[in-house]
């Protein structure tokens, strides 16, 4: 069953999909967080618990993921880019690589500085509307900048060009039909996140999460936190939302069609989200396990943003999508049957995944 609320009358744009729960999936495979332990300078992101949200949003207890400092860049995107580019280049063991991406952010820059510790080469391709000193971040880790006259979709269609190059190797963070495999790593490289997430939560005393909020693009980490809360089968596990900007809200527009859905991107501040198609590879299991997707605006984050710097949380527009996602659902017109539908009360756990620092968005307000 699935069920769209309109946007009127103080409701929000959000959609509810209760069997989700009931399925089940694969985990992801248990080296990835072994490997993760093994790199230098590799330690578990802060759980940060924060009691002014949980008496605002009127639940137990509320705790943000931040992964505004990952090994040394200011978001959790390194986590899947290492992993994937450690499998990648084990695979082509003669001659130079060129590392060859996409991104309209944080994914660049990671696979950037994965490029520069290995003694490789990176070309990353950026849509015309980056910000400047995202792309100067970029380049300041050595790769080549491409600067593309296009959205992000476009972007993505010069780097898969320029990685047919015999020594080119495309480590993109989206799938599409034909190209699974590396896309498939990288969602695999987040699982170790969620890994972290939950000894944290058991850490602090807390009982299992019953809402887990997650921030969209293409979908590849919604991928991963789906996988991961989906593979057990001893419990039927949180509530899981999804949090886009309005303003390329592709996932919520596939799944009340039911069925992928491009929508054409819009300006947002919420830059790393702002993908107007889903990764091939993430949309069946978004579709079958996610309960929940809602969209917020540019100012829903820039308050969620100066809400958390306030309480100590270092988070950009995009990681701070979480925070808004949550409020939209939990506060306001409809908020009793919203919570209801999702299955939470008084005493709820909420774990919000704050995606990024505000050092990695310049776009982020003081």
């Amino acid at each position: 069953m699935r069920e769209k609320t309109s946007p009127s009358s103080g409701a929000v744009p959000w959609l509810v999909r209760p069997s989700a729960r009931s399925w089940h999936c694969a985990p992801a495979p248990a080296e990835v967080r072994k490997f993760h332990a093994s790199l230098p300078g590799y330690t578990p992101t802060p759980l940060t618990e924060l009691p002014p949200l949980a008496e605002e949003l009127e639940l137990g207890r509320v705790f943000v993921k931040d992964e505004s400092a990952r090994l040394g860049l200011p978001a959790f995107k390194v986590l899947g880019a290492s992993w994937a580019v450690h499998l990648a280049l084990a695979a082509r063991t003669r001659g130079p690589v060129t590392l060859v991406c996409a991104t309209d952010g944080n994914h660049g820059r990671a696979v950037a500085r994965l490029a520069r510790l290995h003694d490789r080469r990176a070309h990353v391709f950026v849509p015309q509307d980056i910000h400047p000193d995202t792309a100067a971040a970029i380049a300041g880790e050595g790769a080549a900048v491409t600067r593309v006259p296009g959205p992000y979709e476009e972007a993505v269609r010069r780097a898969d060009e320029a990685a047919r190059a015999p020594d080119a190797v495309l480590i993109q963070d989206t799938a599409w039909e034909g190209y699974e495999t590396i896309p498939g790593w990288i969602v695999q490289g987040y699982s170790t996140l969620c890994a972290e997430t939950d000894e944290q939560v058991a850490a602090a005393g807390a009982a299992a999460p019953g809402l887990v909020a997650v921030p969209v693009g293409v979908g590849s980490l919604a991928q991963a936190v789906v996988t991961h809360y989906r593979s057990r089968t001893t419990t039927p596990g949180p509530a899981l939302l999804s949090v886009e900007p309005e303003s390329a809200a592709c996932l919520l527009a596939s799944l009340a069609r039911d069925a992928p859905v491009d929508v054409g991107t819009g300006e947002t501040t919420m830059a790393g989200l702002n993908c107007g198609t889903l990764s091939s590879t993430a949309w069946p299991v978004l579709r079958a396990g996610l309960d929940a997707a809602v969209t917020v605006t540019d100012t829903d984050s820039a308050r969620a943003s100066r809400d958390l710097a306030a309480l100590g949380v270092s988070s950009g527009p995009c990681g701070a999508a979480a925070l808004a996602g949550v409020r939209a659902l939990l506060t306001g017109d409809g908020a009793g049957e919203r919570r209801e539908r999702l299955g939470l009360g008084p005493d709820s756990v909420a774990v919000l995944l704050s995606t990024e620092g505000m050092a990695a968005n310049p776009h982020s307000l003081p």
